[in-house]
């Protein structure tokens, strides 16, 4: 969506100031750890663009809180599995050997959004350092939060969606769906129903060279996240409002897993 339909959405600039206000309105309280996936798009033109929208969400959190934010870096999955495009086989042996090192201080995420992107370059922002699922984060307990991120099973039990999880934090679609609902993922790990595990590798920087490292992770699917969230939304719900002109929903990443793992056992 480009500046004038960001325009077109809203009646009047939106400001830090009201997304401040929207965020409380909805229930994001001080001390919260916040796990958000946003479109900036979304929530009409605002005054600031996406710095207006993180100042914010750090101000509502406060001190004693946590935001964190996805930072993926889709680039560094196996280059035969892409189909949005995919590239030609020829190509996949060259991507391989070519592409740069993951580097959380320097590597931009991709599919995450520009709040999620900018967010990352923050000041007091920490970046896991997962070479595709890291996650960044800022507030009190960062550290707690994404400063030990094991390679294997990037988004289970043990990742940064893990230790939300044991935090009892918050998920905050903002002017996103439960498609693009992280926490999901973790639900996948817990649930019994039958996984695939494959070994893939990526290039991260060690000690400032390129080393390939192999990890093992099962075969995530997003497939029916729409159905399940849709069902969530029934059978529990979620805190809707609006942030902006953003259609938002605010709940407890720890009911929403729960539910989650239910679901998956019925309908997988």
């Amino acid at each position: 969506m480009g500046e004038k339909a960001a325009i077109e959405r809203v009646e009047e600039p939106v400001t830090m100031a009201d997304i401040r206000a929207d965020l409380r309105e909805l229930g994001v309280e001080d001390g919260d750890t916040l796990l958000v996936h946003s479109s900036l798009s979304s929530i009409g033109w605002v005054s600031g663009g996406a710095q207006a929208v993180i100042d914010a969400l750090l101000e509502v959190v406060g001190e004693t809180g946590e935001v964190v934010m996805p930072a993926h870096t889709g680039q560094f999955t196996d280059p035969a599995d892409w189909e949005n495009p995919p590239v030609p086989d020829d190509w996949e042996r060259t991507v391989r050997k070519t592409r740069p090192a993951f580097d959380p201080r320097r590597t931009p995420s991709r599919g995450v959004g520009k709040i999620a992107e900018t967010f990352r370059t923050y000041p007091g922002v920490k970046r896991s350092d997962h070479p595709i699922y890291s996650f960044a984060a800022w507030g009190a307990n960062k550290e707690g939060v994404v400063g030990d991120h094991p390679v294997d099973y990037g988004l289970g039990p043990d990742s940064p969606l893990g230790s939300i999880y044991e935090r009892d934090g918050k998920v905050l679609l903002l002017g996103t769906t439960h498609e693009t609902n992280t926490s999901i993922h973790l639900a996948e790990y817990l649930a019994n129903v039958e996984t695939e595990v494959r070994t893939r590798t990526a290039p991260v920087n060690h000690d400032g060279e390129r080393v390939e490292v192999e990890y093992e992770d099962i075969e995530l699917a997003v497939d029916d996240f729409a159905d399940l969230g849709a069902d969530f939304e029934v059978a529990v719900g979620s805190t809707k409002g609006t942030v902006g002109a953003a259609e938002t929903r605010l709940m407890s990443q720890r009911t929403l897993i729960e539910y989650a793992i239910e679901w998956l056992e019925a309908n997988r």
